[in-house]
């Protein structure tokens, strides 16, 4: 069974591909012409997107077609070249497009996940008795389309992150963003700080108080925690084992662009086709 199904698979090779063309099958640098072929760049891809979404270690999702030596070294060339970056831009314009980015209402959050290998995005996290952890700080649309995405270690709070998500998002919006945008934000970020970034870059501010409870301010900022678990959803993400902070900044924008694509094409499926369409089952 494949680790995604091929209508989303399909959609980030293609731009993939086009972003990283196929190198030759033999080196034409090599002196006796004969060196040993090389893997195709579809099939190391494949065995990523099966790290991604399972999280298994490399060594597990390695096969006969493609050995664990290989994955490590075509990400290695992948994430330096920032084509995770890259196809998830390429995935939020098809979307804006298409349907829309909702930019008028904007929210951002961290969510901590597992980081048992230590590296660069790994901490002490407050949340697991000081293991391990790694935060994903991510901004997000009206709709809860990811636009940007900072890794920090764990034990690093909300609020400073706040300024280099919101410039994360506007890498990958092309610094396009509307007249009015408003912030919604938890009551992490009810602080001064975060109040003088969002004048300084012109964002109206909603943001909860400290000391109401949650659901009677919750606002419009709850589409980031759906966002959360869409990327939790990620096998990968949940537990990451990557040391290096550019392989793990390519998987978090390789698993947003993957969920900026299932969303594209489920909200395309009522605004494009007819409305006696057969009803199907959610993309997964």
């Amino acid at each position: 069974m494949p680790a995604l199904p091929s209508s989303l698979f399909e959609p980030v090779w293609v731009q993939f591909a086009a972003l990283w063309p196929e190198r030759p099958e033999f080196d034409p640098s090599h002196p006796l012409g004969c060196h040993r072929r090389r893997i195709p760049d579809r099939v190391v891809f494949e065995h990523v997107i099966a790290a991604l979404v399972h999280g298994s270690g490399y060594e597990r999702v390695a096969s006969a077609a493609c050995s664990d030596r290989t994955i490590r070294r075509r990400l290695q060339a992948w994430a330096a070249a920032g084509l995770g970056e890259q196809v998830h831009e390429l995935a939020l314009d098809a979307y804006d497009r298409m349907i829309g980015l909702d930019l008028a209402d904007v929210s951002a959050d961290g969510a901590i996940t597992k980081a048992p290998c230590g590296g660069d995005r790994a901490g002490r996290s407050p949340v697991d008795r000081g293991k391990g952890g790694m935060k994903r700080s991510t901004g997000v649309d009206g709709y809860g389309i990811p636009l940007g995405i900072v890794g920090a270690p764990a034990n690093r709070h909300d609020s400073p992150l706040l300024r280099d998500t919101f410039e994360a998002c506007s890498t990958q919006l092309r610094y396009y963003w509307p007249e009015q945008v408003t912030a919604h934000l938890d009551r992490g970020y009810d602080s001064k700080r975060s109040r003088e970034l969002l004048d300084e870059i012109g964002f109206d501010a909603q943001i909860a108080r400290k000391g109401v409870p949650a659901p009677i301010q919750i606002g419009k900022r709850w589409v980031v925690e759906r966002t959360n678990s869409w990327m939790n959803g990620f096998g990968k993400i949940r537990r990451c084992t990557d040391r290096d902070a550019k392989i793990i900044d390519f998987y978090l924008y390789l698993a947003a662009a993957i969920v900026t694509i299932r969303q594209l094409i489920q909200r395309a499926r009522t605004l494009y086709r007819w409305d006696t369409r057969p009803t199907t089952r959610r993309l997964r």
